[in-house]
């Protein structure tokens, strides 16, 4: 296996640390990102040249681009890129503010965005290079007192999945990594509550009361699967960590297709005419 360099936006905590401790202990060398510094300084204490640590907000798209150049000037070529910077909005679809729902998908969709954005050109010069994007379970299912959330993952799935198809033919790979429930400090420190209204208090109850006692997986069980997949010669567009994600999803895509196929003489009565062909 020959080492790889990595750009992952998104390194100072959770999965995103994960991945890059991983890397860096079997001897591959990453630019680790985040908005601190102090948050990424243990990580070039520990690891010395293997380390680029920079510091940005990945909401400013020019920040973003330079801190991409300045990866390449340090080791060279990049051929993994990590879009994983994201935190989690929590609140009823009404309670959402609109400088809250900006916000979100300033960082989830739009700094995700920028991302590829930015390492595209040097990726296609290459002729390859592999682009791994942080969605969610999230991003298949929709979960309630998480409407604004949702969207953005569901945005950053519709924008990942496109890109494949669009860079395909430049050798470039593109994944979607949908996790499930796992013990970081994403409904924490990371995340931003709505303020609430008192109509969903009863919903909030409801959801509390469900995932009472729910066990949320290890962070540090991904650095495998993870390495794996970007090892992979023909990896996947999606791939789920958790072992409850995949029965969801069937649960889901089970109870679309039973709607639209009962709703389908309707659908075929909306295209006039020509559904007669």
């Amino acid at each position: 296996m020959t080492n790889k360099t990595w750009f992952i936006a998104g390194a100072s905590r959770g999965l995103g640390r994960v991945w890059a401790e991983a890397a860096l202990q079997r001897g591959d060398r990453v630019a680790v990102t985040a908005r601190r510094a102090d948050d990424i300084a243990e990580l070039a204490s520990r690891y010395g040249e293997a380390v680029e640590p920079i510091v940005f907000d990945v909401t400013d798209r020019a920040a973003v681009f330079a801190a991409f150049d300045a990866a390449i000037r340090r080791f060279g070529a990049i051929d993994v890129v990590v879009a994983n910077a994201g935190y989690g909005l929590f609140g009823a679809v009404e309670e959402a503010s609109e400088a809250e729902s900006r916000a979100q998908f300033d960082t989830n969709l739009f700094g995700t965005l920028w991302v590829v954005q930015a390492a595209l050109p040097h990726l296609r010069s290459r002729r390859g290079g592999h682009i791994l994007a942080t969605s969610s379970l999230a991003g298949v299912i929709t979960f309630p007192t998480a409407g604004v959330y949702n969207a953005t993952k569901w945005a950053v799935e519709g924008l990942l999945q496109t890109l494949a198809a669009e860079v395909a033919e430049f050798g470039i790979k593109v994944t979607l990594v949908e996790p499930g429930g796992y013990a970081t400090d994403w409904r924490g420190a990371s995340s931003s509550q709505s303020q609430p209204l008192a109509a969903y208090d009863g919903l909030r109850e409801r959801l509390r009361a469900m995932s009472a006692g729910r066990a949320l997986a290890d962070p540090a069980a991904t650095a495998g699967t993870i390495l794996q997949l970007v090892d992979a010669e023909t990896p996947p567009l999606r791939l789920f960590l958790g072992a409850a994600n995949l029965e969801l999803a069937r649960r889901e895509y089970a109870a679309r297709l039973e709607t639209w196929q009962a709703w389908q003489e309707a659908a075929r009565a909306a295209q006039g005419d020509a559904a007669q062909a």
